[in-house]
């Protein structure tokens, strides 16, 4: 069981770091995302290819996020079939956590959204300031897992009072 509070450059390494590694599953969620890269098979490419090569090895990927990602995003999505074929999606305009579920063993929690400059590799100088937690603990896991999986499941959709930007309704 670890508990480790991190911040900044670190979140790359402890946070996203970990992604490649899963063998059962990835669940990320975040409210804004874009086309951000990481270092991945000796070069820097984008972190979808990271995703790409889990779902070539039938790891099931979820992202939950809160709006439709940008252009740079989309064009490098569609460079990833096997990807776009087996990850599921779900977008909910109420998402603001920012959560990364490995396996069920491992979770980051904290406020960088999946970009370069919350995630990524960006340097120190272009980064934003942002900070979390990395946990093996397995109740909060858990409990990491359980607020991902009602909002993926939609038990808000029915009392929802933002139905109106979601263009993704769950239920």
């Amino acid at each position: 069981m670890s508990i480790k509070f991190i911040t900044n450059e670190q979140l790359y390494k402890e946070a996203i770091g970990p992604v490649a590694l899963a063998s059962s599953f990835v669940w990320i969620g975040t409210a804004d995302i874009k086309d951000l890269h990481v270092h991945h098979k000796g070069t820097v490419q984008s972190f979808l290819a990271v995703l790409d090569s889990l779902a070539k090895k039938k790891v099931a990927i979820r992202l939950l996020h809160a709006k439709e990602p940008g252009d740079n995003f989309r064009d490098s999505f569609d460079k990833y079939p096997v990807l776009w074929k087996n990850m599921e999606r779900q977008l909910c305009p109420r998402i603001h956590f920012k959560h990364i579920i490995i396996d069920g063993k491992f979770a980051y929690t904290g406020s960088a959204n999946l970009t370069g400059a919350g995630l990524g590799i960006k340097s120190a100088n272009t980064r934003n300031f942002e900070a979390g937690f990395v946990t093996t603990d397995i109740e909060i896991v858990k409990a990491i897992m359980d607020q991902f999986d009602e909002v993926w499941m939609g038990k808000f959709c029915k009392s929802c009072k933002r139905k109106e930007f979601c263009k993704d309704p769950i239920l």
